[in-house]
């Protein structure tokens, strides 16, 4: 237990601290919603249209631009081989990577959504519910970009290859997430796209662990 707390410590102040934290994702989040209304134009029934869309979209990309450094820093000074080594399970190191990720930059993003959508058009009504499929979204987005980031182990252009990889694995959680944030805001049944959602997230987390520690000990064999 004392191992398992010190790896959440280590990957949580990792993950914050990694390429600028939550900062980065937030910032390229807000500009998206700054820069959006410039490009189509201020009229609001045309950005009330694409508000839950564009915030979604941005989520996903904003999710992107820390997992280079997933497994990449402890690649480079091998920090990996010891973690392989370590009587922890490689499988649970991963989750908790995962988590931290999770914490230091899919938290931060979900709680900027609900500002991110209402300032696009998007009702303040929706604002619970674009909150609680963000926060499902997001941990999806670290544990499926977790298998990226480990693919991309030791390759040349990484975060490019992990954008290729990650970006397909993406779809569903925009796709289920926009579904139901649209279907609630036009009074239609949404629960079916939330469910769908919460298992596309839950099975990243079960799956998802599983396919990094074997990339991760292919990189290194």
């Amino acid at each position: 237990m004392n191992r398992l707390a010190v790896l959440i410590a280590r990957e949580t102040a990792l993950a914050w601290g990694r390429g600028g934290g939550p900062l980065v994702a937030l910032g390229f989040y807000a500009g998206v919603a700054t820069l959006l209304p410039l490009g189509i134009g201020p009229e609001p029934e045309r950005l009330a249209a694409i508000a839950l869309g564009a915030a979604w979209v941005a989520l996903a990309l904003a999710s992107l631009l820390s997992l280079e450094r997933l497994f990449e820093r402890d690649y480079e000074d091998g920090a990996l081989d010891l973690l392989v080594l370590s009587r922890t399970p490689l499988e649970l190191t991963c989750l908790v990577k995962c988590a931290g990720q999770w914490l230091a930059t899919g938290a931060p993003l979900a709680l900027a959504a609900p500002v991110a959508a209402i300032a696009l058009g998007a009702p303040p009504a929706l604002a619970p519910l674009v909150l609680a499929s963000a926060l499902l979204g997001g941990i999806a987005f670290a544990f499926m970009g977790g298998i990226g980031a480990a693919l991309s182990l030791g390759a040349r252009r990484g975060g490019v290859l992990t954008a290729v990889i990650v970006l397909p694995l993406f779809v569903p959680p925009v796709i289920f997430g926009g579904g139901a944030l649209d279907s609630f805001a036009a009074g239609l049944p949404w629960t079916g796209g939330f469910l769908l959602l919460a298992a596309y997230a839950a099975a990243a987390v079960a799956l998802g662990p599983l396919a990094m520690a074997a990339a991760c000990r292919n990189a290194l064999s």
